[in-house]
């Protein structure tokens, strides 16, 4: 038997052994068992995010990463806040009107 073949068998029995069938809520929410979730390393996170994808007749669902599309540095972000501060303690003050 090739190589090719016989990992394919492999995959195949693997993906068999690992099917779980679920129910679903009246909403369309569905559990995943705790297992899944701990070998997909979603246990760990506090709010995780599927890719849900319509194949073949069917659902599949992956692991997802959100990733910021923006970045700013320590720096920046303080430098922001001292300047919110500043600006309300002016307002505080009657120094500065709203809205400027």
């Amino acid at each position: 038997m090739s190589i090719a073949k016989h990992i394919d068998k492999r995959n195949a029995v693997l993906q068999y052994c690992s099917m779980t069938t679920l129910t679903m809520s009246k909403r369309g929410c569905v559990t995943i068992p705790p297992s899944i979730r701990k070998r997909l390393g979603l246990d760990g996170v506090e709010n995780p995010l599927l890719i849900v994808e319509e194949r073949g007749g069917g659902v599949f669902l992956q692991p997802a990463t959100a990733v910021a599309v923006r970045s700013f540095s320590a720096e920046q972000i303080n430098g922001w806040i001292k300047d919110d501060e500043t600006e309300m303690a002016e307002l505080r003050r009657g120094n500065r009107k709203r809205g400027r």
